[in-house]
């Protein structure tokens, strides 16, 4: 979580012109208002779910027998390991299954075994989207595969692509019902459902609301307070934020760090997605985000900084000059508390106390909007070998109300489980670093607010990334203009249709979505732009496998083969091709090639 800078790759690619790009505008909207004045979507039920008689069973829908050596083995992909910590903790508080356990170096235990069956973790980092490679590979191969993917991890930045796919199994289908789920957050669900059927395909542990915090010596400084509900007031919306702005600044201090600070805030905020029937629509919210940075910078109410920068973290020490950064509730425990303190919290938590660096001298008020940032997503894979324990780990992690709170009381988060976080604010639940504050209450008064109805596409990261990045020219006077910026903006997404990588990601997008002619197309204009990997070329290969082209799967393994020629795997997939075409001589002359490593 600490890092949180990653490279997309699918959804920089929007294969647009310039005469697919708007400047803002309004699209169709597909919901309509319920009586209590919130949203549903006309795609299913409260879940997303689409209950039809005559709908595809995603648990049946390949069908294919499984090694026995597969089912022993529970393969779950992820890029961290956040989500195997809460499952070493917290599951055995919630499972019937039985449980065996390794035990650690450090005295803890790791689980081992779930009623039998070994867990495999394969984790891949995030950087350059090394991770949704590695798993779209896995995907791709996961009906011939001997170690089948049984459970993957996914983002709210790229959440659309696996859901809208045939790669993840509807959470119907795992026997997770409505009311299992029923004290989660709509948005959550909103974030993981299929757009095409309405189904739901993947569940959070995490409900991820925003708040301002801020540093109370500055506050009392400047304000002559750090109440919350005062500062509050302060910076209640974007025009009282901006006259505080100044006040910061005529006492030396910065409002906020950087560029990005702000952003979620606007972005979350949207009317429409920022993809629609193809076209590009820049939100009237984004345009806002953009006149109040580049304000921001040109009257010095920031420090120039970017999001995860050494200099954007150096602004959260306690006299780091910085009066405040949005955050999620994530941002507490993973990125403020390790950035403020001075000394690194052991592991026994004896230092984690006033008076060392800025524990306890930090506080959180709602600040001008609503908004949400981040959080992980469980999927079931298609054809996965152990469905049951997918199920109930999904179940116990997301559904369970001991265990959600159990989790934010152990790590901070706020969980998705709304009956779960009451009782502990009705129990008097208090965080230390915020100086004793009770921060549930306001992130349950930003996640009520949190709406995502028409607002998602599987181009958000993208555009998100591209947008900042062209206004940064803007705010540092690179360029003279908004406009000559949007200008670059809509040129970097039409070079990036250019390279190989991105449009190889969005053939993957296309074959997970099922259009395997057009997963083809970007593949093979992939190919032509150069510079893929071995990896890359073997993933193209198996496609063509799965069409029985034999011609242009050998083509693509051969590629593999020449840019990794030690790599074991790659000839074992030539001799599988040389197999299926019952070609035995050359399948054997294969194998004598790779005997030879």
């Amino acid at each position: 979580m600490a890092n949180l800078k990653k490279v997309l790759a699918g959804s920089l690619s929007l294969c647009l012109a310039a005469s697919m790009f708007t400047a803002c505008g309004n699209t169709d909207s597909s919901s309509t208002s319920d009586k209590n004045g919130g949203s549903t979507s006309k795609a299913g039920n409260n879940t997303g779910i689409n209950n039809s008689s005559d709908r595809v069973n995603t648990a049946e829908l390949h069908g294919v027998d499984s090694s026995e050596d597969s089912k022993k083995t529970l393969t779950i992909y992820c890029w961290n390991t956040e989500f195997k910590s809460r499952l070493d903790k917290y599951y055995p508080q919630g499972t019937s299954n039985e449980l065996t356990y390794n035990e650690l170096a450090d005295g803890s235990k790791e689980i081992a075994t779930i009623n039998g069956v070994k867990l495999n973790w394969v984790q891949v980092e995030n950087e350059g989207n090394a991770y949704q490679t590695k798993l779209d590979e896995a995907l791709k191969g996961q009906q011939d595969s001997t170690e089948k993917v049984d459970m993957f991890l996914m983002e709210a930045d790229y959440a659309l692509k696996y859901a809208n796919g045939d790669v993840a199994l509807s959470i119907q289908d795992l026997g997770i019902t409505d009311d299992d789920m029923s004290q989660m957050y709509q948005y959550t669900k909103d974030v993981a459902t299929d757009t095409k059927t309405g189904e739901l395909k993947g569940v959070s542990w995490q409900a991820t609301p925003g708040l301002f915090l801020y540093n109370t010596k500055i506050a009392e400084d400047v304000l002559g307070t750090s109440d919350p509900e005062k500062v509050q007031e302060a910076v209640k919306d974007w025009d009282t934020f901006t006259a505080t702005a100044q006040k910061m600044a005529d006492k030396g201090y910065k409002m906020v760090s950087g560029f990005d600070d702000t952003y979620r805030c606007f972005s979350n905020n949207m009317s429409s997605p920022w993809v629609t029937d193809n076209k590009i629509t820049v939100d009237p919210q984004i345009k806002a985000w953009a006149d109040q940075t580049k304000e921001y910078t040109d009257k010095g109410y920031n420090n120039k900084t970017s999001l995860w920068d050494d200099a954007w973290a150096a602004g959260q020490k306690i006299d780091g000059g910085v009066f405040g950064y949005f955050f999620s509730t994530w941002g507490i425990p993973f990125t403020l508390l390790p950035n403020t303190v001075d000394e690194e919290i052991k592991a026994d938590g004896s230092n984690a106390k006033e008076g060392n660096g800025g524990y306890g001298l930090w506080k959180a008020c709602s600040g001008p909007q609503a908004y949400y940032w981040g959080g992980t997503w469980i999927c079931g894979a298609i054809d996965s070998d152990n469905q049951d324990i997918v199920a109930d780990i999904m179940k116990v992690m997301t559904c369970n109300k001991d265990v959600a709170k159990a989790i934010t009381e152990g790590e901070q988060d706020y969980t998705n489980n709304k009956a779960a976080i009451k009782e502990l604010i009705d129990g008097g639940y208090t965080n230390a670093f915020l100086g004793g504050q009770d921060h549930l209450a306001l992130l349950t008064e930003a996640a009520d607010k949190i709406s995502l109805e028409n607002k998602l596409s599987a181009y958000d990261q993208g555009c998100n990334e591209k947008f900042q990045g062209a206004m940064k020219d803007y705010f540092l006077g690179t360029v003279d203009s908004y406009e000559a910026a949007l200008e670059n903006f809509k040129k970097a997404l039409i070079l990036d249709e250019k390279s190989s990588t991105v449009l190889f990601d969005i053939g993957n997008i296309m074959y997970l979505k099922g259009d395997k002619v057009e997963a083809v197309k970007y593949y093979n204009k992939a190919d032509e732009c150069g510079n893929l990997t071995a990896d890359m070329y073997d993933v193209i290969s198996g496609l063509f496998i799965d069409e029985q082209d034999y011609v242009q799967a050998l083509r693509y393994i051969n590629r593999a083969i020449k840019l990794d020629p030690m790599n074991g795997e790659y000839y074992l997939e030539k001799a599988k091709i040389f197999i299926d075409q019952q070609k035995a001589t050359e399948a054997l002359e294969t194998l004598h090639e790779l005997n030879k490593l």
